[in-house]
């Protein structure tokens, strides 16, 4: 089976929101005051997760990505990485990651069966690193980064958001530093959902509306057609199946503004 919406893009990539919270506070993401955060009794279980995700796939999604907030501050988090390997026709299973909690959790997830990692990083200087995070120490990204080597990930993808433009200071260094440690590198434009001002990700396909095969669910069961547009279907009351069917049938040809969608809890 292919889900294929109206503008004849097959839609094969689900990215699951597993949590709101975080443990850095970046300045691009989350309001200085923090956020309002989920209640636990409206994020989903691991077991709707899964049978969630168990439909998906026998529909026609390959691609499975876990987000947040950030994925590893989600308790038991290995486990739930562990069920959704099982799943019979998941032919890419990834994570992005902050990379903080790496050192801990790299080597567990690998052999639970995670098959990629995405590593945030947008500057190679310390200060300039906990400015934009507000609390991070840039060494244990560093210890992250190695450590998910020395868990045998490969293809490991570093995500560096940039201002206007990959040749700018910061990004540069990012990208020597991947060049000399054999990763690769993502530019992502810093986008303004509200405003509906988005870029297509340099290195990657992130932005590129023409081809989006993407559904997106959030931690506590919304469905959403495209990251920057309002719609959303409730997994909960309308059933996985319908929710799916009606998130592909309605996804939007491109991404105009969005007031509700943001980056902490839809995970980019």
């Amino acid at each position: 089976m292919a889900l294929v919406d109206q503008f004849n893009r097959q839609i094969s990539y689900l990215r699951i929101s597993v949590t709101d919270r975080c443990n850095l506070r970046c300045e691009y993401c989350m309001p200085k005051d923090g956020v309002e955060l989920m209640q636990h009794e409206d994020v989903l279980s691991f077991e709707d997760i899964v049978q969630f995700t168990k439909v998906a796939v026998s529909m026609g999604v390959r691609k499975i990505r876990l987000t947040g907030g950030e994925p590893l501050v989600r308790k038991h988090i290995v486990q739930l990485v562990s069920l959704l390997a099982e799943i019979e026709g998941v032919e890419d299973f990834g994570m992005t990651t902050n990379g903080i909690l790496l050192t801990k959790y790299a080597k567990s997830l690998k052999e639970a069966g995670l098959h990629r990692v995405n590593i945030s990083l947008d500057s190679m200087a310390p200060e300039v690193y906990h400015k934009i995070t507000r609390c991070g120490n840039i060494n244990d990204v560093f210890s992250g980064i190695e450590a998910a080597k020395a868990a045998g990930f490969k293809n490991i993808k570093i995500n560096c958001v940039i201002q206007k433009s990959s040749t700018e200071p910061d990004a540069k260094a990012v990208g020597l530093y991947c060049e000399e440690n054999d990763l690769q590198i993502r530019y992502i434009r810093q986008m303004d959902l509200q405003a509906g001002k988005y870029w297509v990700v340099e290195g990657g396909t992130g932005g590129d509306c023409k081809i989006c095969n993407r559904l997106r669910l959030t931690s506590n069961g919304q469905l959403k057609p495209c990251l920057i547009n309002d719609m959303s279907y409730d997994i909960r009351k309308m059933g996985f199946k319908e929710s799916i069917l009606e998130a592909v049938r309605c996804k939007p040809k491109k991404g105009v503004f969005s007031t509700s969608n943001k980056f902490h809890s839809i995970g980019g």
